[in-house]
């Protein structure tokens, strides 16, 4: 068990080494809900503007990654033009809603044309060559895992959407925190266990087995999906 842990948390910086910065996109949604709440619509989107402006900034001075950065900071201008155009604090979620929609028609369209959204995902993050993904005893495994992708995306969806039309700003801003990063985490764990475990079970080679051309019967591919 203690090893398991160990290979997720070694995987999990594999994934994320160098690119989590979610801080830059989750907290000041979160930040305008509760400045909404206590003070009204006009300072809780200067709020959350200086907030994504300040976390710029920082990426900018200690020579990071910026794209976290300047994606939150987009977002949130746009978010808070939404909320003071429309004089309605839940229009702030609206942009929120709009790419998770978008994100699950790109999970749905990439398992029709059987180029599916966590071989890509995988492919980008650790440059394993792109035809061992699409091999027939491979990619049932990375559809079934986009599948599992596809299901959290709609059922958050649905979340924000009944929370959109109900109105509830602070429930909004508390849920979409919540299944911006801790439940996506949980997603990912499962999505590793399972992975790998289907792999197991299709008897495809492993990627440096793919890459020496080794002939069957193959170990398979036992850590990193």
């Amino acid at each position: 068990m203690k090893d398991k842990f160990l290979e997720l948390l070694h995987e999990f910086k594999v994934v994320f080494s160098g690119k989590n910065k979610t801080i830059d996109t989750i907290i000041p949604p979160l930040l305008f809900a509760l400045v909404n709440a206590y003070a009204g619509l006009l300072p809780a989107a200067l709020t959350a503007l200086a907030l994504a402006a300040v976390l710029t900034v920082v990426r900018l001075v200690r020579a990071e990654s910026l794209g976290y950065a300047i994606s939150g900071l987009v977002l949130t201008g746009i978010s808070a033009g939404l909320a003071w155009f429309s004089q309605n604090a839940v229009s702030f979620f609206l942009p929120s809603i709009v790419t998770g929609a978008l994100l699950l028609l790109a999970a749905l369209v990439s398992i029709a044309v059987k180029k599916p959204l966590a071989a890509l995902s995988s492919h980008l993050t650790r440059s394993w060559p792109i035809s061992w993904y699409w091999l027939n005893n491979i990619l049932p495994a990375y559809t079934e895992v986009t599948w599992i992708w596809a299901a959290f995306m709609a059922a958050r969806l649905a979340i924000l959407i009944a929370l959109y039309r109900a109105g509830d700003t602070t429930a909004l801003g508390w849920l979409n925190t919540l299944l911006d990063w801790p439940v996506t985490v949980a997603v990912l764990v499962i999505s590793y266990i399972y992975g790998l475990w289907r792999l197991s079970t299709l008897g495809g080679p492993g990627v440096e087995e793919y890459i020496s051309g080794k002939p069957a019967p193959w170990v398979g591919q036992k850590r990193g999906f």
